[in-house]
């Protein structure tokens, strides 16, 4: 049990499973096929903002920032389209790029500065919004171009492309923190700094790529979601950020830094979707949806931090069980 208790997908699986049986006990609508397909839309865009957010959670940081990066690329990613006439084709590359450039801002002013990633990226998370809304005076641009849905809604081979964006994306983060140097030294970062530091790693280096990689990912999100709702808008990604951090959070991620999955990321990015689309099925009011959200974040991370002691626990209520069976075989031996 002990060994269950502390695997890393077990439990963000379990989670899953309650949720998604709790909710379709709830509403008969939540099997409809057509909310499914919502589903599967809304949580393509939180879990793969989730990977960067997860990251940077991994080298002891935070990112808050990404709700409002989302808000000021898709207006850039519509002016782009719509106003300056940047072929599809150039345009996306362009706002990777510029994802990963704010990203790097951060993580730059995080790192080098000192300054805490709480502080750098809630300034962001404000600055970012603003900006957004200096374009086009506040108002959304709509009718970007009709190309956007079928590239990156479309279907192959009847599986929809958000499928593959995600078993792409998230196989490469998996990949990378488990198979390469870098994934190692985020991890060995998020777990002790000063240790890191002695055995060679560039702690302000690390600390700045989870940033980019986060500012890149956010950019992913940003695309799909212009192409989605074929527009940009300086009010998309509200609580976007909170999403992403309760994804991870959920999904096992020590806010301590240094321990997690990145594959458990995506099931509490799901278990996040179902539960507000559980909500939303059953017109509760966005408020009681933020208040639930709130609750999901404080009740994942006390699990963390209370991790050491529910683990003892569970030990000793099922060493005392099995000991108390060991001792009843020899008497009746």
């Amino acid at each position: 049990m002990k060994r269950i208790f502390d695997a890393q997908l077990i439990g963000p699986f379990a989670a899953l499973v309650i949720v998604a049986l709790i909710v379709a006990l709830t509403t008969e609508r939540f099997l409809n096929p057509g909310n499914l397909s919502n589903l599967s839309l809304q949580v393509s865009i939180v879990a793969l903002i989730a990977i960067g957010s997860t990251i940077v959670i991994f080298a002891a940081g935070i990112d808050l920032s990404s709700g409002s990066m989302v808000a000021l690329l898709t207006m850039i990613f519509a002016l782009m389209l719509k106003s300056i006439g940047i072929p599809l084709v150039i345009a996306v590359p362009l706002i990777l790029i510029a994802g990963a450039f704010l990203g790097l801002v951060i993580g730059v002013i995080t790192a080098y500065g000192r300054i805490p990633s709480f502080i750098t990226t809630l300034a962001a998370l404000i600055a970012f919004r603003g900006l957004a809304l200096t374009f086009n005076n506040g108002s959304p641009i709509f009718s970007l171009d009709p190309a956007l849905e079928p590239i990156f809604y479309g279907r192959l081979a009847g599986i929809p492309l958000p499928f593959f964006y995600l078993v792409f994306f998230y196989g490469l983060a998996a990949f990378m923190m488990n198979f390469t140097k870098l994934g190692r030294e985020i991890y060995a970062v998020g777990g002790n700094p000063a240790a890191a530091v002695l055995t060679g790693i560039n702690v302000k280096k690390v600390q700045t790529i989870t940033f980019v990689i986060a500012g890149f990912m956010t950019a992913v999100g940003a695309i799909l979601m212009s192409a989605r709702l074929n527009s940009g808008s300086p009010n998309y990604g509200q609580t976007l950020e909170l999403q992403a951090i309760a994804a991870a959070v959920v999904g096992g991620a020590s806010l301590a830094g240094g321990r997690g999955n990145i594959l458990a990321t995506l099931m509490g990015a799901m278990t996040i979707v179902i539960v507000q689309n559980g909500l939303n099925l059953n017109a509760a009011p966005s408020s009681v949806q933020n208040i639930v959200l709130g609750l999901i974040i404080l009740m994942a991370v006390g699990i963390d931090m209370w991790r050491a002691e529910l683990s003892a626990l569970m030990s000793r209520v099922f060493g005392r069980t099995d000991g108390a069976r060991s001792s009843a075989a020899k008497k009746a031996a």
